[in-house]
């Protein structure tokens, strides 16, 4: 986050990275696993670490740090993601429960 001073990209932004990072790794790690319920678990794990996101770029607007602008895009990306995510778990729960061809 280039955006943030210089004390803050230590604090804020390296949570705000840990957390993007955070939904990608879940969505592998859920997939890995290779069960539904699994992955529907580190998927929810996913979704939680989006809201997280979201909020600390809320905090980094709310404190002066961010422009309504860039939380504006932030909060663009969330809602494709979490779209994405929602999804890929309705789909994994309607496989899940169908019967086998």
């Amino acid at each position: 986050m280039r955006a943030l001073p210089r004390e803050e990209k230590f604090r804020l932004g390296d949570q705000v990275l840990r957390s993007a990072r955070s939904i990608t790794a879940n969505i592998a790690e859920g997939y890995g696993r290779f069960h539904y319920l699994d992955n529907s678990k580190f998927c929810s794990m996913a979704r939680g670490s989006c809201y997280e996101t979201l909020d600390h770029l809320i905090t980094a607007q709310d404190e002066g740090m961010l422009t309504a602008e860039m939380l504006l895009v932030g909060r663009e990306k969330f809602e494709h993601t979490k779209r994405l995510l929602n999804g890929y778990m309705r789909y994994l729960k309607r496989t899940a429960t169908s019967p086998n061809p």
